[in-house]
């Protein structure tokens, strides 16, 4: 792949701004455009606040590049895909700079962040329903290195999307957007049910979630919140606005609890990040990373946005919590509690939301699988 020197990061069709390398190759420089400046909001309050003057990517973290826009990044299967298809070409993702990766995303990321120039990359071919089946073939296949054949064509459908589990993007027949999600090699048959059942589950105890449905009793399919009536959305994920690398284990809660308020100074969606660190704890969720929660910014005001990723994962990692709470990997009830008091919810509301999640958990699901 071809050196890139310079990448004009956009939104809408606006430039935001730009990212070059440093003379040693080892860290990113970012500037806001001074159009942006004028009117435009922080794309990342914390790591890029709204002002003049170049930043400088931290080192040693993030490939040499900038956390915001790493997220645009696919993770797990995508990045697993990138690198099958790139191999193929002779070259591989580790020897890409963080222009040239960004290059390969170019407009095709999730959120509404884009970069340019773009690689030239062929366009996915819009899937159907009835290429569920197909698709789930393909990825089994290249997921087991039995062909790599497919890596392409599952990557350019997957449009850069994170997470470990094979993901295509679906049109549905009204024009709105989907992304459907396909077993691994090492999920159960049902997965799809599971989550489908775990989601709705998470909608009954008071969890704001997306549209969601279930295609051909297998396939669970979520509706894309960082698309609305055609129109992308600035999306970013708790780990790319904390500047944490999610498989570092380096977040807690108390940090979500506290980045929801910071963002949104809004008590009643500090209390929804609440009730799913709740659901979470209680449903045995244990991959509750901090990729698994975003926000949305629409015109600079930020906001918490659905969930996603809610389903039976007991494994987690060495059997705790991705992401703790008070500090603790298996955290008991008082953990729960002090998280939220911690951030000024009233003991007894605390007490009031874990009590409403377990009875209805224990309603809708199978008592084993809760707390």
């Amino acid at each position: 792949m071809k050196d890139i020197l310079k990448i004009v990061v956009t939104l809408g069709d606006r430039t935001v701004g730009t990212v070059q390398m440093t003379p040693e190759r080892d860290r990113s420089v970012f500037e806001y455009d001074k159009d942006w400046i004028s009117d435009g909001f922080s794309i990342s309050p914390l790591e890029l606040p709204l002002r003049t003057g170049l930043f400088f990517s931290k080192e040693n973290s993030f490939n040499g590049g900038f956390a915001a826009f790493e997220d645009s990044l696919p993770d797990g299967y995508g990045l697993y895909l990138l690198d099958r298809m790139l191999r193929r070409e002779g070259s591989s993702l580790a020897v890409l700079s963080p222009l040239q990766r960004l290059s390969l995303v170019g407009s095709s990321g999730m959120g509404a962040l884009c970069y340019k120039p773009e690689a030239k990359a062929p366009a996915a071919p819009a899937i159907a329903e009835g290429d569920f089946d197909e698709l789930q073939r393909k990825a089994l296949d290249v997921l087991s290195e039995k062909s790599d054949t497919d890596a392409s064509l599952l990557y350019y459908n997957s449009n850069n999307s994170g997470g470990a589990r094979p993901k295509a993007i679906f049109k549905a027949d009204d024009g709105s957007d989907w992304l459907v999600k396909f077993r691994h090699t090492y999920d159960p048959s049902d997965i799809g049910r599971i989550e489908y059942l775990y989601m709705n589950t998470a909608k009954k105890c008071g969890i704001v979630i997306p549209e969601i449905r279930l295609f051909n009793d297998r396939f669970f399919a979520i509706k894309r919140f960082d698309i609305r009536e055609g129109k992308r959305i600035h999306t970013l994920t708790a780990a790319a606005l904390l500047q944490s690398d999610f498989r570092s284990r380096n977040v807690d809660y108390v940090n979500l609890l506290a980045l929801t308020g910071y963002l949104t100074q809004d008590a009643a969606q500090v209390e929804q990040m609440f009730r799913r660190m709740v659901f979470n704890v209680v449903c045995r969720n244990r991959d509750d990373h901090a990729k698994n929660f975003s926000f949305l910014c629409e015109e600079g005001k930020w906001s918490l946005a659905p969930a996603y990723d809610i389903t039976y994962s007991p494994a987690g990692t060495n059997g705790e919590h991705s992401t703790s709470v008070n500090y603790a990997g298996n955290p008991s009830r008082e953990d729960m509690i002090a998280a939220g008091t911690g951030i000024r919810i009233p003991r007894k509301r605390c007490i009031d939301i874990i009590d409403e999640v377990i009875a209805i958990c224990e309603t809708e699901l199978d008592k084993a699988l809760v707390r």
